[in-house]
């Protein structure tokens, strides 16, 4: 009796906790002169890198890793509602990323920044550390196969076949099967600003990470019989 293939896409999903925060901010401001824009946003840029800098430490926290961007200066001739050009207006802008280990000094951190002339929060992006992540993959890739060994076996029991053997086991597309969609890992997501949410009661920024996800996807190829 001939064999019969059966092919099939295994999947398992991890949800975790964020562990670590990166903020994003500019910081930057327009005058009708440039050097005042240039030192307001320079002067404005320096206190939030003193802050960081306080607060790093790579290994133990709070901030485990930041940047500064070079320093933008641009000008524009606005209009007016008239159709009326306007004078130069120079602008000066520098961003400035922080990673956080703790969740709860990055929130008030932005709290306290966020209200500062030329400050602009851009948004959170949530993530898990390096550990984390590759020991959810290492067992998510593991529980994929799994799940497809058992829907091998049940499709096999449904034609009445008993006997599965394995053939190939590869990431989605290696089969010449691609299923929708292309990746077979699917990086953590980063859920950004739409964590932060101001409480109506006290004003103060409560940021609500959500979970990440850390999923893959494998195809299987089995003989049975």
């Amino acid at each position: 009796m001939q064999d019969t293939v059966v092919t099939v896409e295994g999947r398992f999903e991890h949800r975790h906790a964020a562990e670590r925060g990166t903020v994003s901010l500019d910081v930057g401001f327009a005058c009708d002169v440039r050097d005042d824009a240039v030192r307001r946003t320079t002067h404005a840029h320096a206190r939030l890198v003193d802050q960081v800098r306080s607060m790093y430490d790579e290994a133990a926290g709070p901030v485990t890793r930041w940047a500064s961007q070079r320093l933008a200066v641009w000008a524009q001739r606005p209009w007016n509602d008239q159709g009326v050009q306007l004078p130069l207006v120079h602008h000066a802008s520098v961003a400035l990323d922080a990673t956080f280990s703790d969740l709860a000094r990055l929130a008030a951190w932005v709290e306290q920044v966020a209200v500062l002339d030329g400050v602009t929060v851009l948004g959170v992006q949530w993530s898990l550390t390096d550990a984390t992540r590759t020991r959810l993959l290492e067992d998510a890739r593991e529980r994929a196969v799994a799940d497809a060994d058992a829907r091998a076996r049940t499709y096999a029991r449904a034609l009445g076949l008993r006997d599965v053997r394995p053939v190939a086991v590869a990431e989605p597309g290696m089969l010449g099967d691609p299923g929708p969609g292309s990746p077979g890992e699917e990086a953590p997501m980063l859920a950004a600003a739409r964590g932060m949410v101001a409480d109506s009661a006290d004003a103060r920024l409560d940021l609500k990470p959500e979970e990440l996800t850390v999923a893959v996807r494998v195809h299987a190829r089995f003989r049975a019989s």
